[in-house]
């Protein structure tokens, strides 16, 4: 007998989500295919009355989850399978990115009861400690799921910055995130990135670092959410928008391209140039401050009224800084996945590729990186990031790269 979830967006049952021979089965309700504010969950599963097989409907499904290690020790928790996407969703998928939520058949979104639970700083930091162990507190009752490999963990903050766990199906309004263990000053790394993003007005997610207890922890705002009062936004990322599995995210394994991200864009936004040319800031500010792992699952769509638009730059943090990572950019830049490999022909490939202006990419990667140095060393001074080695090294390698890519644009063509 199938097993069942009820799927659920802002306030409304727009479908089922079915377990039928251990393979997901999602199709969308009459009821919502009929009324007049029906949208597609996904861009990649449009409004229809027929199902939707396994192979179409996972790669959104298995997309609101954590993966990697996290995933792992959430299964090992919950005493269920790593591969069981749906028993995971059944556990955890109460409190997901965007405005999707799934519950038992007959169950509704609960009215009224929604809450805070307000922590104190030690309080805050014991959770903290439990999330290597216990990723998202998947044990503890509370029905939340981020997607990513990092710990992280959706949280009410309030406007004094009290920060607290969300109950009863309360929209969080923060993601928190705590230091990398094995990577230096990670938070440091990832509130500089984004904090020079907004420098040179690239419209990021807002973000800060925030000290509890004497450790620094990195909060970012949802885009995801509106605030006063807080309410749930549709999101999905680019391999949830294109039916691509998360365990493929890399280019290199079967992930989106860049040119795929461009179309996709163009096929999804009305009007779709000014979208693009933030999609194109987004590129080329990962490929100067040196985040290799700006892959798929790192730029998403965000719906409101109906319309799709490019979400706020999110997870951008120089990997290039950590020797131990991979030198190999999450999606080519022409035909090189490597940045010390990219010269002015395959800038010019990806423009072509991507539908854009070469003349008009060149000008663009001139721009930033023309200004990305002098912003990162002009916020190098800020009382948050002065004194932290690791950032004196982002402010090198961005240097280095816009230093790079100025002389090999500007070479005259052989």
């Amino acid at each position: 007998m199938a097993r069942e979830l009820a799927v659920w967006l802002f306030s409304e049952r727009i479908g089922t989500l079915s377990l039928v021979n251990g393979r997901l089965n999602f199709q969308y309700a009459a009821a919502w295919l009929n009324s007049a504010e029906a949208m597609p969950i996904s861009s990649s599963l449009p409004l229809r009355a027929e199902s939707f097989s396994y192979a179409d409907a996972r790669p959104f499904f298995a997309g609101l989850l954590p993966d990697g290690t996290p995933r792992q020790l959430i299964a090992k928790q919950l005493q269920i399978s790593e591969q069981n996407d749906f028993a995971m969703l059944e556990s955890i998928g109460g409190e997901c990115a965007g405005a999707v939520t799934f519950l038992a058949p007959g169950q509704t979104p609960s009215a009224g009861d929604s809450n805070v639970e307000w922590l104190s700083n030690d309080a805050l930091l014991a959770v903290l400690d439990t999330l290597p162990r216990r990723p998202l507190l998947a044990i503890d009752g509370l029905r939340l799921s981020l997607a990513g490999a990092q710990d992280k963990l959706p949280v009410v903050v309030s406007a004094t910055f009290e920060i607290g766990l969300p109950i009863n199906g309360m929209p969080s309004t923060h993601i928190l995130k705590t230091a990398i263990a094995s990577f230096e000053d990670s938070v440091a790394n990832e509130a500089f990135c984004m904090a020079l993003a907004n420098a040179v007005k690239l419209q990021p997610a807002r973000s800060r670092m925030q000290p509890i207890g004497g450790r620094q922890v990195y909060l970012v705002a949802r885009y995801d959410r509106t605030s006063a009062p807080t309410k749930r936004l549709h999101q999905e990322d680019f391999c949830q928008a294109l039916g691509i599995v998360p365990e493929s995210k890399y280019q290199n394994d079967g992930g989106p391209s860049l040119a795929q991200c461009f179309e996709l864009i163009r096929a999804v936004t009305r009007p779709s140039a000014p979208h693009v040319l933030r999609l194109l800031d987004y590129v080329i500010f990962n490929a100067l401050i040196g985040n290799h792992d700006a892959h798929g699952k790192n730029f998403s769509l965000l719906y409101s009224t109906g319309k799709a638009t490019l979400a706020p730059l999110y997870d951008a943090l120089s990997t290039v800084v950590y020797p131990e990572l991979t030198v190999k950019m999450a999606m080519k830049i022409g035909s090189k996945y490597k940045f010390s490999e990219v010269m002015a022909r395959h800038w010019d490939q990806f423009a072509i590729s991507a539908g854009l202006s070469k003349a008009q990419l060149r000008k663009r990667v001139l721009e930033l990186a023309k200004l990305l140095p002098i912003a990162a060393r002009r916020l190098q001074k800020h009382s948050d990031f002065a004194k932290i080695p690791l950032i004196e090294k982002i402010a090198v390698a961005i240097e280095q790269r816009s230093t790079l890519t100025i002389t090999r644009l500007n070479e005259p063509a052989s």
